[in-house]
């Protein structure tokens, strides 16, 4: 399948990597058309841009040259997907704001396409309060970002700001376009409005600067669900700790290596959310006291560690919970497995826990499928061996059916 795509070129010193971009996302099959800033023109030229694709870039609507007198209405409504690459400051603030003055942002307002932004700027002004607040704003709108990624920057200082690689910001636009493709084949979407909140892999809990505790956890059965609610038009946020696998590029993710640091993310992110599933694997305890520096193993045959409990991130949701807001909890278990995750739904307050063995062939952790059983305070249904995503659908189902009853209920 071809698709059209709307290529944004905002004014910053990574402009000139949109011409890469745009003969990686050709290369693919796609059908691209640019639209520029007055400021990226000084970048790089728009001839450059109109040679490789072979027809007019827009600058502004009202320019003479230009072939279509209502070009930003026209230009946002023929495409799948409106790419901006890069992003200044500026522009997002625009964005996230709804002003409209130039051509870039009255597309952006008119398009009713997918918007992936990929930012590039000086890491003081990405990591500015403001630029944040718009970012999540943003976000929260439902558009996509290729976070900006640290190194050297052009001002020749090191830190967050620089442009993903190329290669990763069209992969991802790409997966946007075929997984938007397949949920108009044959994806539900009964769960619009519905804002889900979900904690996926392992967290790491440091002994000293290289050594931590950690677990088996790979993320693949968060991001499964993650990726489900998604294509079922949830809004997804996902609090990811270390994890082996991509996230899904049509999810919102927050990075977390701690359980502290997970424990403050999803207390932030709470009020806002309608469900909440804990399923990562969490640390139930840390070092009391991490080195600052290195433990050097000389004159040490034994090492003790004291270890205190961490945060319990499940438990502090259920506490906290507003009105409105389901809990659902994982119980990875070895032994009396439904039993066990029975007494959690209980002493954590949870609308559904997903028990699994992790002793079975099949399931548990750095799998592609899993062997669960659903339960509520009702129901208990025993899943055989099948894909994590399909577990991921099975417990959306699950979500779906309790909130129907809450609604006859109500």
């Amino acid at each position: 399948m071809t698709f059209n795509i709307g290529l944004g070129v905002t004014g910053g010193i990574a402009a000139y990597k949109a011409v890469e971009v745009l003969r990686l996302l050709q290369k693919a099959g796609c059908d691209v058309t640019v639209a520029m800033t007055r400021h990226a023109t000084e970048f790089v030229q728009p001839l450059t841009f109109r040679a490789l694709t072979d027809r007019h870039v827009i600058v502004d609507d009202y320019d003479p040259a230009n072939p279509d007198p209502i070009a930003h209405i026209n230009f946002s409504q023929n495409i799948d997907l409106l790419l901006i690459v890069p992003a200044t400051a500026n522009i997002i603030a625009k964005f996230a704001n709804g002003v409209a003055d130039d051509f870039l942002s009255s597309t952006y307002l008119a398009t009713t396409a997918p918007v992936i932004i990929a930012p590039a700027m000086n890491v003081t002004m990405w990591e500015q309060p403001a630029t944040q607040r718009n970012v999540e704003q943003l976000r929260a709108d439902g558009v996509h970002f290729v976070d900006p990624v640290a190194g050297e920057l052009a001002c020749k200082t090191v830190g967050t700001g620089k442009l993903e690689d190329v290669e990763n910001i069209v992969s991802q636009a790409l997966r946007l376009l075929n997984a938007k493709t397949q949920r108009g084949k044959d994806a539900k979407a009964d769960l619009a409005g519905e804002k889900l909140l979900i904690t996926v892999g392992g967290t790491r809990e440091a002994i000293d600067p290289v050594r931590f505790i950690s677990n088996h956890s790979s993320g693949k059965m968060g991001f499964a669900l993650a990726a489900a609610a998604a294509d079922r038009a949830a809004s997804v946020t996902v609090v990811a700790g270390v994890t082996t696998v991509e996230p899904p590029s049509n999810v919102n993710v927050i990075r977390a290596v701690s359980a502290e640091q997970m424990h403050e993310a999803v207390m932030k992110e709470l009020p806002s959310a309608t469900i909440f599933v804990g399923a990562a694997a969490v640390a139930d305890y840390a070092p009391a006291n991490a080195a600052d520096a290195k433990i050097k193993k000389e004159g040490r045959d034994t090492m003790t560690l004291e270890l205190k409990k961490t945060p319990d991130i499940l438990a502090d949701v259920s506490r906290n919970r507003h009105d409105g807001l389901m809990v659902v909890g994982f119980a990875a278990e070895t032994n009396d497995v439904v039993g066990y995750a029975r007494s959690k739904m209980e002493k954590k307050g949870l609308d559904i826990v997903v028990a699994n063995d992790i002793t079975k062939e099949g399931a548990g952790f750095n799998t592609d499928t899993n062997i669960a059983t659903i339960i509520t305070h009702t129901t208990e249904t025993e899943l055989p061996l099948i894909s994590k995503r399909e577990l991921g659908d099975r417990i959306l189902d699950e979500v779906i059916r309790l909130r129907q009853g809450q609604s006859i209920t109500n």
